[in-house]
């Protein structure tokens, strides 16, 4: 196991970690969580050992094959299969010492080597490597390509294919969702959590976590602290103890309370039920992360905006592409006030083209785009950040924009979105991606915009930009087009899926669990060898089969049905509990035992409602899985 003992590392003079003491054990998945800046990747260059601690001990088993992602790709002419097979060394060591016996003509050497080669499979790892590179988005035409004719995103890509086919007894990703697609991210999951080694993974993508981890390891002010469970297991912890700081219980109150306001609204005004019980329960599960949200040092809401036309736009049989390449047809698409769109679809499919639509930046090829003349837009899209004026500090930009405004209530301003003292004042160009990214959206927010196009906004953020970013959306009272591989924004932020696929945008009416199944169909071989003289289907056939589908997957069903009713009796349990807690006078001294034994059912409650929610998810997997052996 990876062992850390009174560990202190220090990186460029700044003390990252002190006193640190960590137990990591073999087959783990481990979730590296933190603000930006705080050692995450050190604590990965010290296990690569790139870095030397300051005092205590760090241990890693000598024999443990380690694998990370590369941050530099070369452009080089050898093939994308050919890199990514790269990746395990030991194979290429073997072929190498294979090619020199050939040479030498030393039969006994090449007999031992075609044992050692074949032993790892040597002979299947081709084909291994072709399956990452189409897991992760990569055409079979690509598989030959060299690396060079690659962009800077799809070469990320081959680097993390590299790590995965190493083999690897530790495996190190940082933020590996960063330069994948919803379709990659999903494929990803599922490969991670067949990986049978130890896996330490630094992420803000809190549903890539909770998916994968089985421990959480949190770095706050040079402390790392182990957590046991996933992603929202810590998150509750982390909650519990802050909520119990009677500094902080009024704020808290307040930020269940916009909560519960935004999910009521929600739950009655749904009208599609799948999607309705999927988006319900995110934002349920909002409500356990009030107290870190109130303790935030990001707070900012969207201002309210001078007006709301309707419709603030409309697409009307509007073809879009480049030169004479069409990517999209015959799209017809409104936005009202109040729309909260999420696309999905294939990375290609066109959804950044149909965003560069909405905000102007494309003309259409044919057909008609209707803005209305009191749109106001806020775009957020990568190229975005490029634009920033990097001779000029975060405060300057925003007195650009309002040059009456006072020094002081502009500083006010950016201080919700982490821009404080002299923060404020420092210049664009040392700024970091998440420092850029978040001066970008505090321009958007000052600009009061009625209608937001958000294409990847959560990219460069940290998990607690993210969350803040989520809050805000929830109370923002225009339209907003959402594209993100951040499925906990999706879950919580957007009302209507429209699936971008075949060259058409339409509506999806699933949730994202139905989009992971959408492309799991996608992705099975078409079955061809029903003929046509086959003739008509057994109509009393297909009535039995179904009848005997519908026994099969009853005690399925009733288990989803027992579960989803011990949830809500739980919630209200909780309910009542929140209620009573509201009372103010259970904090004066005198009821202090009475607030001891509230708070005591309070942690019960959560945790049963915990067991049930995860019993419930559980009943809701394995139907979904006998639906799909059927």
């Amino acid at each position: 196991m990876i062992s850390i003992r009174g560990m202190a590392l220090m990186r460029g003079g700044n003390v990252l970690l002190e006193n640190t003491d960590l137990a990591i054990f073999p087959g783990h998945h481990v979730g590296i969580v933190g603000r930006n800046g705080t050692g995450k990747s050190s604590l990965f260059a010290l296990l690569r050992g790139e870095l030397q601690v300051e005092q205590g001990e760090c241990d890693v088993p000598s024999q443990w094959r380690i694998a990370s992602v590369k941050q530099e790709t070369p452009a080089l002419d050898r093939t994308a299969l050919d890199y990514v097979l790269d990746g395990d060394t030991e194979l290429r060591q073997l072929e190498d010492q294979l090619s020199m016996a050939e040479q030498a003509n030393d039969g006994h050497a090449i007999g031992r080597l075609h044992d050692q080669l074949a032993a790892i499979g040597a002979y299947e790892a081709p084909s291994r490597a072709a399956s990452l590179l189409s897991g992760l988005g990569f055409t079979d035409a690509q598989f030959q390509q060299p690396v060079k004719a690659f962009s800077g995103g799809w070469r990320m890509r081959l680097n993390l294919a590299q790590a995965l086919i190493a083999r690897a007894d530790l495996l190190l990703l940082d933020e590996p969702t960063n330069h994948l697609d919803v379709d990659a991210i999903f494929w990803l999951e599922d490969w991670l959590q067949r990986f049978p080694g130890t896996l330490l993974l630094i992420s803000h993508d809190r549903d890539f976590l909770d998916a994968i981890c089985q421990q959480i390891i949190h770095i706050e002010q040079q402390t790392a602290t182990s957590y046991t469970g996933n992603y929202s297991s810590f998150e509750r912890q982390q909650a519990e103890q802050i909520a119990q700081q009677q500094a902080q219980f009024e704020k808290e109150q307040a930020q269940r309370k916009h909560l519960q306001t935004y999910i009521d609204r929600f739950r009655y005004k749904a009208s599609k039920a799948k999607q309705a019980q999927s988006r319900i329960k995110a934002l349920e599960r909002l409500q356990s992360s009030a107290p870190i949200v109130a303790n935030s040092q990001f707070q900012f809401r969207f201002r309210k905006p001078m007006q709301l036309p309707n419709p603030l736009l409309t697409l009307e049989n509007v073809q879009a592409g480049y030169g004479d390449t069409v990517i999209l047809r015959s799209i017809k698409f409104d936005l009202v006030p109040g729309s909260r769109i999420g696309l999905l679809g294939r990375n290609g499919a066109g959804k950044s083209t149909l965003v560069k639509l909405l905000a102007g930046e494309l003309a259409p090829q044919s057909g008609t785009v209707a803005l209305n003349s009191g749109i106001k837009l806020g775009y957020f899209a990568q190229h975005q950040l490029e634009t920033l004026d990097l001779k000029a500090s975060a405060l300057q930009h925003v007195q650009r924009l309002d040059p009456q405004a006072s020094e002081q209530q502009l500083r006010d301003f950016l201080g919700g979105f982490g821009f404080t003292g002299d923060q404020a004042t420092r210049l664009v160009a040392p700024m970091s991606g998440g420092e850029k990214a978040r001066l970008v959206l505090a321009l958007i927010v000052y600009q009061k915009p009625n209608l937001l196009l958000l294409d990847e906004p959560t990219n460069h953020l940290d998990s607690v930009m993210r969350e803040a970013l989520v809050y805000a959306l929830q109370d923002f009272e225009g339209a907003m087009v959402i594209v993100s591989h951040d499925r906990h924004l999706l879950r919580t932020c957007v009302d209507d899926f429209f699936l971008v696929a075949d060259g058409q945008v339409s509506l999806f009416n699933d949730d994202l669990d139905g989009y992971h199944r959408w492309l799991q169909d996608r992705q099975r071989p078409s079955d061809n060898t029903s003929s046509a003289s086959s003739g008509k289907a057994d109509r009393k056939a297909e009535k039995r089969d179904a009848a005997e589908r519908r026994k099969r997957l009853k005690p399925f069903k009733d288990a989803v049905e027992r579960y989803e009713k011990q949830v809500h009796k739980h919630e209200n349990d909780l309910a009542e509990l929140n209620t009573l807690l509201g009372d103010n006078s259970l904090y004066e001294d005198a009821n202090k035992q009475q607030l001891q034994q509230l708070l005591q059912q309070q942690t019960q409650a959560q945790q049963l409602l915990q067991e049930a929610e995860e019993a419930w998810m559980s009943a809701e997997e394995a139907l979904q899985h006998a639906e799909a052996q059927e």
